[in-house]
């Protein structure tokens, strides 16, 4: 049985630029390693950093009391951090096709990155204080009157520092789908992102934006 991703090939995002600007807007993502006992899962924010020869690596930390971290000490545990982008429902009624056989169904169109190592944890003082201020300004920076780590006092910064553990995963593989109804008649996928963008729905929107995109980048 195949491990990857089930997608048809034109729902594919192969390009790494596209696939790291993806996880580095989503940010959340649920990590998800293979314990002896089953599945462990996690929901954390990672950073994306690109690394000198162009391979990418994920940071982000557990709090000490998740006994996920543990398993990820000798840093030999397949573990796969899942990216979920915008996603929205797709009602028949936006397809053309509708009105000319009603030959349509519901779908659900969204964006999802895999990403794929062997994860490793950090407890380091220094690493994690570089983490969380690093974490702390990709996500302040567009805020009027960006919150910073040293607003907090440093007796309290230390106590925090001491409730986590780092992770860190080089990734090996990565995987990404852009399911945007690129299989549908040209006619349908304009009347759909016609649909999307005017929703009162951000996750509507953000996938009819998508999805234009798509359209632009065919012409």
């Amino acid at each position: 049985m195949s491990d990857r991703i089930y997608a048809k090939p034109d729902w594919r995002e192969t390009r790494l630029p596209v696939l790291s600007d993806a996880m580095t807007s989503i940010r959340l993502a649920a990590l998800v390693s293979a314990a002896p006992d089953g599945l462990k899962i996690t929901h954390l924010p990672l950073s994306v950093r690109q690394q000198a020869d162009g391979s990418l690596r994920l940071a982000g930390h557990f709090a000490r009391a998740n006994d996920h971290w543990k398993l990820l000490q000798d840093g030999a545990l397949p573990t796969a951090a899942i990216f979920q982008g915008p996603h929205a429902y797709i009602s028949p009624s936006n397809y053309a096709t509708k009105q000319e056989t009603g030959k349509v169904v519901p779908t659900w169109a969204y964006i999802v990155v895999h990403a794929h190592g062997a994860a490793r944890t950090i407890d380091d003082r220094q690493w994690l204080l570089e983490l969380v201020n690093e974490l702390t300004n990709q996500h302040e920076t567009m805020r009027e009157a960006p919150w910073q780590v040293s607003d907090a006092p440093d007796d309290y910064v230390e106590v925090m520092l001491r409730g986590i553990v780092g992770v860190e995963m080089d990734v090996e593989r990565l995987e990404g789908v852009w399911k945007l109804n690129q299989h549908r008649p040209m006619a349908d996928r304009q009347s759909t992102v016609t649909g999307l963008t005017g929703s009162g729905s951000e996750q509507d929107r953000a996938i009819g934006e998508a999805m234009q995109q798509v359209l632009d980048s065919n012409t």
